[in-house]
């Protein structure tokens, strides 16, 4: 099978890209033929005259129509799998595959069908805000969720024109979510139910090595970006009260540097680890924890803890509750509350034989539901189906 893969990379590494990376190589190994068409935002310049092309690209893009067109008469995909269109590639091009007949899935990481931001949280006030849903993009501007207005207008209207034009729903085949959460939301927002699918990211390929689940561990570990909407202060909170137990953050503090001179001397910043650093992490640790305000697509980190054998303490918010089974696989608590997260990591960590037994049951879960060998049906499954659908609605309109 020919699949073209569609990506708008970010300025650096996350789990989205990982994903990425992770699907193409799951593809390539059985023989299917992977080509890209791919942009970074690490090409838009600085300046205003940068700035103001990646305005206006994020909204239509002739060049990209022009690329895209290439790319399907020179490649001939099967089918068109897009993962991220903004800012310099946009939906624009999604019209060219409907023109051509080639099916088009799309992985929905995550909120920016409905949120111009993509989290649902305004920047600097850090609060669930959903006042764009149901079109009313224009709240992004009047909120300044960027802390930009110029920024903030450059979302509005891409998310506005998108949904106007319907290049989402008019030439999106079928619609990949990572979770049930995402697909009740898209169908709140009037996609197609029919068209929606949801396929859970899967862990790393190899991953699924042996670990030494009877070790207790001597730390609590938290994986991913050191950032204001990730609870960071919900997790240093915690640690204040609890001084006996060490914490280990791995990830970038790129955005608030400032805490590494402010938190407690029972915390530890380790900065962005490699994949062997950070299986380290995982296996060395007693617990993994999460904090996150905002709504997550699908927090790998979570995953990648479970496959190693270790519990996990995160908030009851959007798609986590179907990732971690409170009680079984780890704890949930409520979004925001410092006090019940202190008291569910003291808890776990006084209880090294409880977090042994949810670690274990994590790992059954993880290899069970997020191996790549099941994410690899699944993703076949859809490709086919919306090859099929194609077919049908080409031949309707003959």
């Amino acid at each position: 099978m020919n699949v073209l893969m569609v990506h708008n990379g970010y300025g650096g590494f996350s789990g989205e890209e990982a994903v990425v990376e992770g699907q193409v190589s799951l593809l390539e190994a059985p023989g299917h033929n992977v080509v890209f068409f791919r942009r970074r935002s690490g090409e838009i310049d600085d300046k205003l005259f940068g700035q103001m092309r990646a305005f206006f690209t994020g909204i239509y893009s002739f060049s990209s129509k022009r690329i895209m067109r290439r790319l399907l008469v020179e490649y001939k995909p099967n089918v068109v799998h897009v993962h991220n269109l903004f800012p310099l590639i946009s939906p624009s091009v999604l019209s060219v595959c409907r023109e051509t007949g080639v099916p088009v899935v799309m992985t929905v990481h995550n909120y920016r069908l409905v949120c111009p931001n993509g989290l649902h949280m305004p920047k600097a006030r850090y609060e669930i805000c959903e006042k764009c849903c149901r079109g009313r993009e224009y709240w992004c501007v009047l909120r300044n969720c960027e802390q930009s207005y110029f920024k903030s207008l450059g979302y509005a209207l891409r998310t506005y024109t998108a949904r106007r034009l319907g290049f989402f729903k008019k030439n999106v085949t079928l619609f990949a979510c990572l979770t049930e959460f995402q697909r009740e939301r898209l169908i709140t927002e009037g996609y197609r139910a029919d068209r929606i699918r949801v396929i859970p990211n899967m862990y790393p390929t190899g991953a699924e090595v042996e670990v030494d689940q009877k070790e207790s561990g001597d730390f609590v570990a938290y994986a991913g970006r050191i950032s204001p909407e990730k609870g960071i202060d919900l997790l240093l909170s915690a640690a204040e009260r609890l001084p006996s137990i060490p914490f280990r953050l791995a990830g970038s503090y790129e955005a608030m540097p400032h805490l590494v001179g402010k938190a407690p001397v029972n915390v530890s910043f380790l900065g962005n680890l490699d994949e062997g650093r950070l299986a380290d992490l995982y296996g060395k640790s007693r617990l993994l924890v999460l904090c996150s305000r905002c709504f997550e697509g699908f927090p790998m980190t979570i995953v990648e803890a479970m496959v190693h054998g270790r519990p996990v303490i995160a908030p009851r918010i959007g798609g986590i509750p179907e990732i971690v089974d409170d009680g079984v696989t780890g704890l949930l608590f409520t979004p925001g509350d410092a006090h019940e997260f202190g008291e569910k990591v003291r808890y776990l960590w006084d209880h090294p034989g409880l977090c042994q037994q949810m670690g274990q049951a994590g790992r059954r879960k993880a290899l069970r539901t997020y191996s790549p060998e099941r994410y690899y049906d699944r993703l076949m499954a859809m490709y086919e189906q919306a090859i099929r659908i194609a077919m049908r609605e080409a031949a309707c309109r003959l």
